[in-house]
């Protein structure tokens, strides 16, 4: 990227969006779109107070299949899953299962999350230093993530789901929370280095980029497709001899693809 022009970032604390700029025609300003091609989430007249109940049984159930990561735990009994979904489906939000939010994309099951931030914070006992996500859909994800992490920069390549997030998570002021619109195959150089890197689109391998821009002592979480022929869960750790590489169970992601829509 040409470092003589700076990329945008949105912070999603209710300020005004940023005027427009380009650097290397990959990040872009963010700014209102009047067709975005994405329904605008509403929330459930239905939720309300009772919402902290059923995350509360969410969380229970999750525990029971095994999630043990109390900061991850926390997250998850903290944030608002209803409020990143269409409010026709608000009432099916803490159920195990991921449900859609346009452009053919999915909000992933609250197990499949819960495990993903579980592996990345694994052993640790602090929140993460800077941590990048790739895929930032809805929103849902990064607002866990602004939990567990010091600093989290989300980068999203559908302008549509870009600006959903942006409006569904406007409403949380989380000042430590950065959304880019661009190309999540090349990561995000000016925030690295990273002490994780999470993905919610699996490719064919882990780009060489995500590799690069992750920390020393840093952890990676991602789908990938593995010698197997499938997609499973790949964690890559980064020390200073080199990286290891572990495969967890096989999983189902949206495919990993470069540019932006």
């Amino acid at each position: 990227m040409a470092s003589s022009v700076q990329p945008v970032v949105a912070k999603t604390n209710g300020g005004p969006a940023p005027k427009a700029a380009v650097s290397a025609g990959v990040m872009q300003a963010v700014g209102k779109t009047a067709q975005t091609g994405v329904q605008r989430p509403a929330v459930s007249a239905g939720m309300g107070m009772d919402s902290q109940a059923v995350r509360a049984a969410m969380v229970r159930k999750l525990q029971a299949q095994g999630l043990a990561h109390p900061a991850v735990l926390a997250a998850l009994g903290a944030v608002e899953r209803h409020r990143f979904v269409d409010s026709a489906l608000a009432n099916q939000a803490y159920e195990d299962t991921s449900l859609p939010i346009g452009l053919g994309q999915t909000i992933s099951k609250p197990n499949v999350v819960a495990r993903m931030l579980e592996l990345m914070c694994e052993g640790r006992t602090e929140k993460l230093g800077r941590v990048l996500e790739i895929g930032t859909g809805c929103g849902y994800q990064a607002a866990l993530l602004s939990h567990l992490s010091r600093e989290v920069y989300s980068i999203e390549r559908l302008r549509g789901l870009h600006e959903r997030a942006r409006e569904n998570l406007r409403r949380f002021r989380l000042s430590n929370l950065h959304l880019l619109f661009g190309d999540g195959m090349v990561g995000y150089a000016q925030g690295a280095p990273y002490a994780a890197i999470i993905a919610a689109a699996g490719g064919n391998a882990i780009p060489q980029a995500w590799i690069d821009q992750l920390a020393v002592g840093g952890r990676l979480v991602a789908p990938a497709m593995t010698e197997s022929g499938h997609q499973n869960l790949v964690v890559i750790d980064k020390t200073v001899t080199g990286v290891v590489r572990t495969v967890f169970e096989a999983v189902l992601f949206v495919p990993l693809k470069s540019g932006v829509e």
